[in-house]
């Protein structure tokens, strides 16, 4: 009598090294893709440089005791902060081979844009009325608010920077005036000079 034998297709052998090229290639799309959704290029070395400009502009803006020479400034330190970041940022952005006009980048741009442009306006108010002793507490939040708005779009430490400057911010409003000016000494320097060295050893600059 003869043996009847199922039809079943014999057992496929996998081979490791093609399931390893697989692993290999899903990881390069996954990480394409979150490449193509976020901006990368910036500078951690103008981020830290940004702090160490930060610092000097204190020592200046003590120099004579008046608000209109303080605020004056910290505000011509914070137009020459934003050209030195760009800069910074441009140039690592060529050297990666990344526009400056992506979608990403300009993504990061109009998230980091509304928080600066109300505090221009709260700082005009501010001076105004007199509540100068207001303005370190508003500078921190707002700029901390634009870095964790922008930071979306960017590497994940940037946001955690942004949480920093919130934080003293919150502070500032809370303590003394003479607290505030050095907590903006630690927000606008210190903070700027850890992060933008943690970001260009992690991020390539």
């Amino acid at each position: 009598m003869a043996t009847v034998r199922p039809l079943r297709p014999p057992p496929v052998e996998r081979d490791p090294a093609l399931s390893d090229r697989a692993l290999d290639n899903l990881r390069f799309i996954r990480e394409t893709m979150e490449r193509a959704g976020t901006f990368t290029a910036i500078s951690g070395w103008g981020i830290a440089a940004v702090g160490v400009v930060a610092m000097l502009a204190a020592l200046i803006a003590r120099v004579r005791p008046t608000v209109d020479w303080r605020v004056g400034t910290w505000v011509a330190t914070a137009a020459a902060c934003i050209a030195l970041s760009m800069w910074a940022t441009a140039r690592k952005a060529r050297r990666s081979n990344i526009s400056m006009v992506s979608g990403p980048a300009q993504k990061l741009a109009l998230a980091f844009a509304p928080a600066m442009v109300v505090g221009a306006l709260l700082t005009a108010a501010l001076l105004r009325i007199g509540a100068n002793e207001l303005l370190p507490g508003v500078w921190l939040l707002l700029y901390g608010t634009a870095v964790v708005a922008g930071g979306t779009f960017s590497v994940r430490i940037i946001p955690v920077m942004g949480l920093c400057f919130m934080t003293l911010g919150a502070a500032s409003l809370f303590t003394p005036a003479w607290i505030g000016e050095w907590l903006m000494v630690g927000g606008f320097g210190v903070v700027h000079v850890i992060f933008g060295i943690q970001i260009a050893r992690r991020h390539g600059g």
